[in-house]
């Protein structure tokens, strides 16, 4: 009865605790959506981990193939990426039952991800205004693609190059490379995550657009900042090479312009309403 009586009172007229059983509503269905889809990896841990974790550090996987063919193509065998495979070890008695845990959780919140986003959204809707829930439509969908995109691009692009960079990294031909299970997964998972992440730059322009903070003329004023922000970001991204951190930093820079369209588009949006 009270949570029919909070859906069908206005957004401005809740109190604070009301406001806090809204959340509280939204934040029980994201956990559980994402109990679910975890529950559901947990289940299928031969494809979770053996075709598609550990896949990138060998040389049959799709993007190590396609740099080697290039590479045969220009005569460079250097693009032949992950070459010798990685020998991954684990030295932990509960080591992989963790990580079991660990990637259950993580493919859980890539799965999820859309219904997650919708939760927010439903969060903040009801605060908006007419106008701007018209203009806001098709955000969950938008929001999704960007970060999946972004998860697709640090799984197929930059964690290749990251296995092959630091895998075959070595102070001394007396020291062999032996990586720990936990270290890899690591390195995959925060990847993934932070490009997932870095892909939502038009969203978060979108909504700082919206609210006046940001504008197409302070974008263009520091573009060159932005990108040196760009290549600090990359850096903390992916592993000290050169290649990858400019592989992060193109899509980024490319965002960041199709993010000053976006505000400019808000900003038209916001002249036009207050001459109406």
């Amino acid at each position: 009865m009270v949570k029919k009586n909070l859906k069908s009172k206005d957004a401005n007229d809740l109190t604070f605790l009301e406001h806090l059983e809204v959340l509280r509503g939204h934040l029980i269905r994201a956990a559980i959506s994402i109990l679910v889809f975890a529950i559901a990896a947990f289940l299928v841990k031969d494809f979770i981990f053996n075709v598609v974790l550990l896949s990138p550090k060998n040389p049959e996987f799709i993007t190590n193939r396609l740099f080697c063919e290039l590479g045969n193509l220009i005569n460079s065998q250097r693009l032949c990426l992950n070459s010798e495979g990685l020998n991954i070890i684990n030295i932990e008695l509960a080591g992989q039952f963790k990580i079991h845990l660990r990637i259950a959780f993580f493919a859980g919140l890539i799965l999820s991800s859309p219904y997650l986003f919708f939760e927010i959204y439903s969060f903040i809707m009801p605060a908006l205004k007419d106008v701007e829930r018209k203009y806001s439509a098709g955000m969950v969908f938008y929001t999704s693609i960007l970060f999946i995109t972004g998860i697709l691009f640090g799984y197929f692009i930059i964690i290749p190059l990251t296995i092959n960079f630091l895998g075959g990294y070595s102070v001394s031909e007396q020291v062999a490379n032996q990586i720990a299970l936990i270290s890899y997964i690591g390195s995959v998972t925060s990847v993934t995550l932070s490009t997932g992440l870095a892909f939502e730059l038009p969203i978060m322009i979108y909504f700082l657009s919206m609210i006046g903070l940001v504008t197409p003329e302070f974008m263009r004023e520091y573009r060159k900042h932005a990108i040196v922000v760009f290549l600090i970001l990359s850096g903390i991204i992916t592993p000290p090479d050169v290649i990858s951190q400019f592989l992060v930093c193109i899509p980024l820079y490319v965002l960041f312009e199709a993010s000053i369209l976006i505000s400019k588009r808000v900003q038209r949006q916001r002249e036009d309403r207050e001459d109406e």
